[in-house]
């Protein structure tokens, strides 16, 4: 598999060894994750792609500590997730990992900040500090005027903005995104992934899950997914050469 050159770099971020999860359908037996093994460190772009039904949204929900593996070891950050309990998970999702999601899961009723600040409230942040780390969070993706506005006085583009300020504000080392473009007009699309790039710039670690080749062909690394094993592992230039 593919290993990025960095060997001043002794831990990864994120290492799943020997990954698998397995359901019960019936009689059958069902290996969502065959046997994954993949290593991401800091600094990372990767995209991980997938036809529907390949294992990709399987193994997100275990990078993003929303679920376990049926067998296997998942080190995040150092720590050991792969057995941990819920509310475990919940902890190290809110310390750890910012979330972008397809339908931006912004919450009606709240007023941008209010959504912004949603994390950190859930992180036992005080009221002062929260506020200050929301409105810099959307000052940073360039709708800080807009923080009083509810999602739906907004475009799909500026609810996606919104979407990442609250995965930054508290400062993730892993920000998780997952179809993030899928519910936009190919323009907004654009400055969505133009974005994430910025941000990985900036030394953010990203791992988007698309099932679209030519949003996976936006990161620096592509890993692929198929019948729940990792087919292909490199950098973005070597996996359009290999779909040529």
């Amino acid at each position: 598999m593919y290993a990025l050159n960095m060997e001043e770099e002794k831990e990864p971020l994120i290492n799943l060894i020997d990954i698998y999860k397995v359901y019960q359908m019936g009689n059958t037996e069902v290996r969502a994750n065959d046997g994954i093994n993949l290593k991401i460190y800091n600094g990372e772009f990767v995209a991980i792609v997938g036809k529907s039904g390949s294992g990709k949204s399987t193994i997100m929900n275990i990078i993003g500590a929303l679920d376990v593996p049926t067998e296997g070891q998942y080190i995040l950050k150092g720590q050991d997730v792969s057995t941990m309990k819920d509310d475990e998970l919940a902890a190290v999702r809110n310390k750890t990992i910012g979330f972008i999601f397809q339908q931006y899961n912004l919450l009606a009723r709240q007023n941008m900040l209010e959504n912004v600040e949603l994390p950190l409230l859930y992180a036992g942040i005080n009221k002062k500090e929260r506020k200050q780390m929301a409105l810099d969070a959307l000052e940073r993706v360039g709708i800080q005027d807009k923080w009083n506005n509810i999602p739906n006085q907004l475009s799909g583009g500026q609810q996606q903005r919104g979407s990442i300020a609250r995965a930054l504000a508290g400062n993730p080392s892993l920000i998780l995104a997952d179809e993030p473009t899928g519910a936009l007009d190919s323009r907004t699309s654009r400055e969505v992934l133009d974005f994430l790039k910025v941000l990985n710039s900036e030394g953010n670690t990203i791992v988007l899950i698309t099932h679209d080749n030519a949003i996976a062909e936006e990161a620096k690394r592509v890993v692929k997914i198929h019948d729940g094993k990792i087919i292909f592992d490199g950098p973005v230039e070597e996996y359009k050469r290999s779909r040529t």
